[in-house]
């Protein structure tokens, strides 16, 4: 048996050395010539899994360690009877804490009090619905799109699209690449979407970059239609569009699923689903050597602190967005190498928080956060 890796799939390595031969190599290296002979491939978002490469090869499964899935032609694949799977929720966590540091900069930046505004969350899956939590913890308005599940579950949670243009301060888009049918979302942040918006709300794209058009967002942004634009997921990824890279509140190479939490969890899935389909007897097979985070244990102390304050202080303290906007604005042209080599990032529950002067209820937020409390 032959699997072929992507070498940047991180705690991977040893886990099937024992019952298979595996290649180790980079995605952008995974050829048609490389797969022939292979029977699985675990891989990520930058190689392109279609009849191209397949055709031809011997190849029965594909797992990829991430969310999205939309570099696999899924339709190809079951014509040809390849099997595959994707990792849904992840890096859901890390998402979250991506979307709270993020919230929280903003509300440094441009003086905003959290529980005032209104957030729409675009697309309420196992990331969407994480950052609706987040959004009830910091006591913001919540509105929750999101079409597929209305139709399944009834309009009691969720809202239109519509509603969201017309009430959100802040519109989070968590939703898949979906290029055609009922529920597209090519191009979903167009010229019709930006005109129509009500409130000049800012926009974050942590999902696909084809999800928000360049071209549009720029207008929008030269034209007061949004106030701000946080973007991790860019199109074209890696030749950015650096205009828009110099418009953006916040910008990153897309790593927002990047906790090393979320990437051993990806990992994790895929070894198993391959294990499931092969029969290969690693049923019990864990990540290790996750590194941890420089300083777990710190002191808060809230004397003379709002509670948003007192909770933006323990969310930057284990992850502040702010440097890796920095990092990015400083290597633009280094957009794969700052994702390859992107520095440990540890979510909320590897951390416990000294607490001095913090109210009970402020404490209570931050263990539904997954902070441990000392």
């Amino acid at each position: 048996m032959k699997i072929i890796i992507d070498d940047k799939i991180p705690y991977i390595h040893g886990a099937f050395e024992r019952v298979a031969e595996v290649v180790y190599l980079p995605g952008s290296k995974t050829t048609p010539e490389i797969v022939k002979d292979a029977d699985a491939i675990v891989t990520r978002t930058r190689t392109i899994c279609n009849e191209k490469l397949l055709a031809g090869s011997s190849v029965k499964f594909i797992a990829t360690a991430t969310i999205g899935y939309d570099h696999i032609d899924t339709d190809y694949c079951d014509a040809a009877g390849i099997k595959w799977t994707n990792a849904p929720g992840c890096n859901s966590k890390s998402v979250e804490q991506y979307i709270a540091s993020t919230l929280m900069v903003l509300a440094e930046q441009k003086n905003l009090k959290l529980k005032e505004l209104c957030i729409g969350v675009v697309g309420v899956g196992n990331v969407g619905s994480k950052v609706v939590q987040i959004g009830e913890l910091f006591g913001m308005k919540v509105l929750r799109n999101d079409p597929p599940r209305e139709r399944a579950e009834g309009s009691a949670e969720f809202v239109s699209l519509r509603h969201v243009m017309d009430e959100a301060d802040i519109i989070s888009l968590h939703v898949p690449l979906n290029m055609k049918g009922e529920d597209a979302t090519f191009h979903l942040g167009s010229e019709s979407f930006f005109s129509g918006l009500k409130k000049k709300p800012i926009l974050i794209n942590s999902c696909r970059g084809e999800v928000v058009e360049t071209q549009a967002v720029k207008a929008a942004l030269k034209s007061n239609q949004i106030s701000g634009f946080v973007c991790d997921c860019w199109e074209n990824e890696p030749e950015i569009d650096l205009e828009l890279l110099a418009m953006t509140e916040i910008a990153t190479p897309h790593i927002a699923g990047y906790s090393k939490d979320g990437k051993a969890t990806g990992t994790e899935m895929s070894v198993k689903a391959i294990n499931q389909f092969f029969g290969l007897g690693l049923e019990n097979w864990q990540p290790s050597g996750v590194e941890q985070p420089a300083n777990p244990v710190f002191e808060l102390d809230g004397t003379g602190l709002s509670e948003q304050e007192i909770i933006a202080k323990a969310i930057l303290n284990t992850y502040d967005i702010r440097n890796d906007d920095q990092d990015f604005r400083k290597n633009t042209a280094k957009f794969e190498q700052l994702r390859g080599d992107y520095p440990t990032r540890r979510e909320f529950p590897a951390f416990t928080i000294i607490p001095k002067n913090v109210h009970e209820k402020t404490l209570d937020t931050l263990k539904k956060l997954g902070f441990q409390i000392g």
